[in-house]
């Protein structure tokens, strides 16, 4: 019976054949293409394979390690960005509070600049002087001479004023003296914040009465025509004390507190 054998080595055929060096290295540069198409190896990847081993001591083993650099690497720059953010926001709500306290401030100076300017103001009103009758003149004027005054000579001055014209308090003070005043008929006398006082006589109505404060311009009464006199006006005096005979020229009076008659 004849034998054959063969000579040389055998190899495995079918699916227990080992691919070849050409079939591996193909295989792991189309996995390697594969993943830089989809963008999972970016610029490490021509480095990393630049110095990885042989493929045939190593498989896909590159590509494994260079997918896991990446991965560190997107993670790496998650967590940077999520910083980031969180210090973005929290420079916008710093700056959202800074601008808040900004504008706070800003108006509590308005407010304040407001109230400032408002008190100054009433400050100056609460100094000032005015005319006892708005729009009106002197028609008797001071020591004017005559037998009608019981001196010999007018001891104030009258102003022009049909009966129920307002009467004014010329200046802040407080009312003294609130009735009927002889020859005066109904008059009002005032002490003035600079202690000197003003007398208005012959008035139809009073409209004040004694430890009031008045200011610039109160009403205090209406002119008329009652006590000594030939008609309807408004006896003006101004005095440096609340008696009679301290009379001071009421014109000079009112004009050294800036009244322009």
């Amino acid at each position: 019976m004849a034998f054959s054998c063969a000579t040389g080595t055998s190899r495995p055929t079918g699916k227990h054949r080992r691919p070849s060096r050409i079939e591996r290295s193909t295989a792991r540069a189309a996995g390697v293409a594969a993943l830089t198409a989809t963008g999972v190896i970016g610029t490490l990847a021509a480095p990393a394979l630049a110095a990885e081993p042989a493929a045939e001591q190593t498989g896909l083993i590159p590509v494994i390690s260079v997918d896991n650099s990446i991965a560190d690497q997107i993670d790496a720059q998650a967590a940077a960005q999520e910083q980031a953010a969180k210090e973005a926001a929290a420079l916008k709500k710093a700056a959202q509070e800074a601008a808040r306290k900004k504008a706070a401030e800003k108006a509590e100076q308005e407010r304040e600049a407001k109230e400032r300017a408002a008190r100054e103001a009433e400050r100056k009103r609460l100094l000032s002087y005015i005319a006892p009758i708005s729009g009106s003149y002197v028609s008797t004027g001071y020591k004017a001479g005559g037998a009608v005054w019981s001196s010999g000579s007018h001891t104030g001055v009258d102003f022009h004023a049909a009966s129920g014209t307002s009467v004014h308090a010329v200046g802040s003070g407080t009312v003294v003296e609130a009735g009927w005043g002889g020859s005066y008929g109904n008059q009002v006398v005032i002490k003035m914040n600079d202690g000197t006082y003003t007398q208005y006589g012959h008035m139809s109505s009073i409209g004040v009465s004694v430890g009031q404060t008045v200011t610039p311009g109160q009403q205090i009464g209406l002119s008329g025509a009652t006590g000594n006199v030939t008609g309807p006006h408004l006896h003006f005096e101004a005095r440096t004390t609340a008696e009679y005979g301290s009379d001071i020229d009421p014109v000079s009076y009112l004009r050294s507190h800036g009244v322009n008659l």
